[in-house]
């Protein structure tokens, strides 16, 4: 277990794949500290009241049209719901995230993107980042939580 807000009944090899996922499509062109990031933001939406409370619900959170089909403008990781397969194409990057998604859960190591909760490319600047505070900036990626 995460922690004491997580529920009790997930299932923690799913929760491996789904941060293995994350991993992957989010940061598998960032360095080992990108890759950490973006975990640590998954595992600290995990442990907020604002999302989802297992790896698998906040990494697939998004919006559902009354067909079924995702709403493409609200997935909350864009590699989701980007139309294209999900399936990894690139072998030694997958073993790499499940790596590190493994150790991860497992060591759950200091958080060192200073309890972050969003991230962006630093290439684009949506709306949303306005309203946050920035913590810091990895590889391509900036990183943002709750203003004070």
């Amino acid at each position: 277990m995460l922690s004491n807000s997580i529920s009790s009944n997930h299932n923690e090899s799913e929760d491996l794949i789904c941060l293995a996922e994350n991993i992957y499509w989010e940061a598998r062109n960032q360095s080992l500290e990108g890759k950490l990031a973006v975990a640590h933001v998954t595992i600290n939406r995990v442990e907020s009241k604002k999302f989802p409370n297992d790896v698998c619900s906040v990494v697939k959170q998004t919006k559902y049209y009354p067909s079924g089909k995702i709403d493409l403008h609200s997935c909350q990781f864009s590699w989701y719901c980007d139309g294209k397969s999900d399936n990894p194409k690139n072998l030694e990057s997958w073993r790499d995230a499940k790596k590190i998604a493994e150790e991860f859960l497992k060591r759950k190591p200091i958080d060192i993107t200073k309890g972050s909760l969003w991230y962006h490319n630093v290439e684009i600047s949506p709306g949303w980042s306005k309203s946050l505070k920035r913590a810091l900036i990895i590889g391509d990626h900036i990183f943002y939580k709750e203003k004070a």
